[in-house]
Order: structure tokens, then sequence, then C-alpha cells
């Protein structure tokens, strides 16, 4: 199954004359974040996710990653920083006159339902990173020792997710 996902990405070092430098992997994931939730029974022991937007969301981040990072995956524990952004709802727009500009009331934060929980969004995305779900840059979601993550819209550029994967030994 291809994907419609564009990335901007990097691979640096932190001090990069230093024996002990640790490697940071950013990249940007285009497409529409999606929680991982509960799984369903359909028969002979097949368990499929709930949500048919789980996959798509999935197969965005891994094709990202896989532009990302052409190494072996990482197996050191790791800090990971997820940024989820999500478009803005038509309510937080003005009309007539200022069609187009936002409220002053607008949020910077989404707090929806409809967009996800954060810990269901992370679970989805950590897995795509996973080499044991199709990503590349984990050997697995394990590895992560510390997690940082927040959800919020954005004007003008597409949604998606800015991930960053720091080595922490």
């Amino acid at each position: 199954m291809q994907s419609n996902s564009t990335t901007v990405s990097h691979l640096s070092l932190v001090h990069p004359d230093d024996e002990d430098a640790r490697k940071i992997i950013e990249f940007r994931v285009f497409g529409l974040p999606a929680p991982q939730g509960s799984k369903r029974y359909v028969g002979r022991g097949i368990m499929v996710e709930s949500s048919k937007k789980v996959r798509p969301w999935r197969n965005d981040v891994i094709a990202a990653s896989q532009l990302s990072y052409k190494q072996e995956p990482l197996h050191c524990p790791v800090a990971i920083e997820l940024t989820f952004f999500f478009p803005r709802p038509k309510s937080h727009f003005r009309t007539g006159k200022y069609a187009g500009m936002l409220k002053e009331n607008a949020p910077l934060w989404t707090t929806s339902n409809a967009d996800g929980d954060i810990d269901k969004l992370s679970r989805a995305t950590l897995d795509s990173l996973s080499q044991k779900s199709g990503g590349i840059i984990l050997i697995d979601d394990s590895i992560c020792a510390r997690l940082t993550a927040e959800k919020r819209y954005v004007l003008q550029e597409p949604p998606g997710c800015l991930v960053r994967v720091v080595e922490l030994a």
C-alpha cells in the first residue's frame, strides 16, 4: 500500500566531535494523526483495529521514517518527542468581511475527542517506528525511556506529526 506522505528530515549529532555523541533523528510526517484504540475480534484468532484511520496513519509514519533514516534500528534507550498537528475546525475562523482570519479566542491546543487521546496517538506513532510493526528506527518501541507529546492546531501547514528521536546512551 503506497502512502501519500512527504517528509522533511535530517539526521544530526549532538556534539559531533565528542566520542559520546548521540544520534538525533527528526522528521515530519504529513497526514492525519489517528489514535490506536482497541482491537476487535473478527474470528479464527484474528484481531483488527477498531478505527479505519489507524492503518493510513501508521503507513504515513512508516514511509516518512524510511525516507528519513537509512541506518540500523536503534537498540539503546531513547527519548521521543511527538508534536501532533491537527487542522482547525471552521468554528475557529471569523465570517463575513474577516472570513479566513482566526477568532481571538481560537485555542492553540486541541482537546477535542475527535482528534483522539494523546496516549493513543502516541501509541500508534511509536508502534510505527518499531521494526516489529514495519518501521526502521527502533528495534522495539519498548526502548523508549522518555516520551514527550503534545497536540496542537495548525493554521496553514498540513496536519501530521513532528517526530524527534534522541539516543540516551
